[in-house]
């Protein structure tokens, strides 16, 4: 890559969360806990010790796609 494409300013994160996004409007919910999981992973690695804690707050974007998550599980529990 020359460092100047488009591609190389996107986060992994932010794809993952294009991807969780797309996977929660079409109500798959395995697929929605996978994405959720590794935006967990791509967000918090190389991040602190083992004692670390996380202190920042999530975008209100992803605090929306895991809420929408929440609300899946509910409606796929309760049939």
């Amino acid at each position: 890559m020359d460092g100047n494409s488009l591609s190389d300013k996107i986060r992994l994160s932010d794809r993952i969360l294009s991807s969780l996004q797309l996977s929660l409007e079409q109500e798959d919910v395995k697929i929605a806990e996978l994405l959720s999981r590794a935006l967990e992973l791509s967000m918090t690695r190389n991040t602190g010790g083992g004692e670390f804690i996380e202190r920042r707050d999530y975008p209100l974007e992803i605090e929306k796609a895991m809420d929408k998550l929440h609300d899946l599980r509910d409606k796929e529990n309760a049939i």
